[in-house]
């Protein structure tokens, strides 16, 4: 079975904790994202197991949107982000949807710098709580700078619970 997912327009080793409840997005969500590689789709960053994350097909800020079948509660966010080539200073933006609401409400708006070999990877994780969530967007601006550079994600998984 395929993630559902479809393309939007631009608008705008790290390790998993054993003991929390992962949320299985291929079940849980459609998935709208700006553009993907080819060899390297969005599944490839919100699937366990997977050997490659995501890449973008084009340079600029892209957005990875989760839009969840049923309200959910998220309760941590857990990203990674690696670079081994080029040195960059990236931002990402994320945010979530209310239940019955059209207002985007801010996460966490976060800057790093990649300085390959010595500093590849970011690895963040949030412990929120995001009381009936409809939906979770995720927009990277890959370098601050230089607007050539594509946007990728190694992983992105989420701890939540289901509304009843």
């Amino acid at each position: 079975m395929e993630m559902r997912k479809r393309l939007i327009s631009s608008s705008g080793n790290a390790t998993l904790s054993p003991v929390e409840n992962w949320l299985e997005l291929k079940h849980a969500v459609l998935v709208e994202v700006t553009s993907e590689a080819d060899g390297y789709p969005v599944e490839g960053a919100l699937l366990p197991g997977q050997a490659r994350g995501w890449r973008a097909a084009t340079s600029g800020t892209q957005i990875i949107r989760l839009l969840f079948d049923q309200p959910q509660t998220i309760r941590r966010i857990h990203l990674v982000f690696r670079e081994y080539e080029a040195g960059r200073t990236q931002e990402f933006l994320l945010r979530w949807l209310p239940h019955g609401t059209a207002a985007w409400k801010e996460v966490v708006r976060q800057q790093w710098n990649f300085s390959p070999p010595d500093t590849t990877e970011e690895c963040e994780e949030y412990k929120v709580d995001l009381a009936s969530a409809d939906a979770l967007e995720l927009s990277i601006t890959a370098d601050m700078g230089r607007q050539e550079v594509r946007a990728s994600l190694d992983e992105l998984r989420l701890s939540a619970r289901q509304e009843a």
